[in-house]
């Protein structure tokens, strides 16, 4: 999908689809949505540049994703989207700037390109340049990165809360439910800040080589822009690691928990099987065979000892689900 943003009478202007030459090159960002084939031709055309196709963009490698193609620069970086939902990933997204216009290349939407957009409507003065588009998007895209990431953050809390408090002598014991969900929010907390470092690392790489290129892709009036997303982007980054860090450690500290419920139930299983050791030789060694036995006359002794196999069977596996162990 192709959709084009344009500033008319100082209003914003929103088209969707492919238009004639003259609109495309009018349009001060560009955004193409799992473009196909036709819609890449028509940017290309209208705008003598070239448009990075999806296995492009996918390339690791800093020279295939940071590059001045022609007078445009070409940024590629993996941002992080789809938290709001759960099912958070990380897609490559392309940035081609040129002097006049910003067309952004992507196979996913990060929540932050429908917020953007929303507020150019309400801000057409945000689209006044190709390079000052990029650059509030990349603030949006911050913005967004340091709401998941305090999110997180109380996340862990509540994790470290079930971990630590409950767990506490006195307290009530952790429960298999609360530390499988514990662990559970711990692996997406780590899985998110992950990909969170991964987006910021490629900000990071893209404002650097923007800052280095500068002098011919960013008005001046929007170079002091980038020195502020500098300094979010590696306040973020500390940030994260130390949430990483913070989530490596409650981890730890869980799977100590449950090493020790674990050591206190094999305990309990030890005692019980000591206790029943010397009655068990006993009747190894003896085996019962004695000549005077009451129970051997008993009418009812046969389904009687039935009934007691069976209450021997049922009542440990009810003491444990109801000490939690199974």
């Amino acid at each position: 999908m192709l959709t084009t943003y344009t500033v008319e009478n100082g209003q914003l202007a929103m088209r969707e689809g492919v238009h004639d030459a003259q609109s495309l090159r009018q349009a001060i960002w560009i955004d193409l949505m799992q473009p196909t084939r036709d819609e890449e031709n028509a940017v290309q055309n209208a705008l003598g540049l070239e448009i990075p196709t999806r296995e492009e963009m996918q390339e690791i490698e800093s020279s295939s994703r940071l590059y001045r193609e022609g007078e445009s620069l070409v940024l590629t970086a993996n941002f992080l989207y789809g938290v709001e939902t759960g099912e958070f990933s990380s897609t490559p997204i392309s940035f081609v700037l040129a002097y006049n216009s910003l067309v952004t290349v992507r196979y996913a939407t990060p929540k932050a390109f429908p917020v953007f957009a929303a507020r150019c409507q309400k801000s057409p003065s945000l689209l006044n340049s190709g390079d000052a588009v990029m650059l509030h998007l990349f603030e949006q895209i911050v913005d967004r990165l340091a709401d998941i990431l305090e999110r997180i953050g109380a996340d862990m809390d509540r994790a470290s809360h079930a971990a630590f408090r409950r767990g506490k002598p006195g307290e009530v014991t952790l429960g298999q439910n609360d530390l499988k969900e514990t662990l559970v929010t711990l692996g997406q907390v780590g899985e998110v800040t992950t990909r969170a470092s991964e987006t910021l690392l490629g900000l990071n790489r893209i404002l650097t080589f923007v800052g280095a290129e500068k002098a011919t892709a960013v008005r001046k009036e929007n170079q002091g822009t980038i020195k502020t997303l500098v300094r979010d982007v590696r306040s973020l980054v500390e940030h994260a690691n130390f949430l990483n860090n913070k989530a490596t450690f409650l981890l730890d500290a869980v799977l100590g928990i449950i090493n020790v419920e674990q050591t206190n139930i094999i305990k309990t299983f030890t005692v019980v099987s000591v206790a029943l050791m010397p009655p068990t030789l006993i009747a190894s060694i003896y085996g019962m065979n004695f000549q005077h036995m009451p129970e051997l006359e008993w009418v009812s002794g046969y389904p009687l000892a039935l009934i007691l196999m069976v209450a021997t069977a049922v009542v440990p596996v009810w003491y444990f689900k109801r000490k939690g162990w199974l």
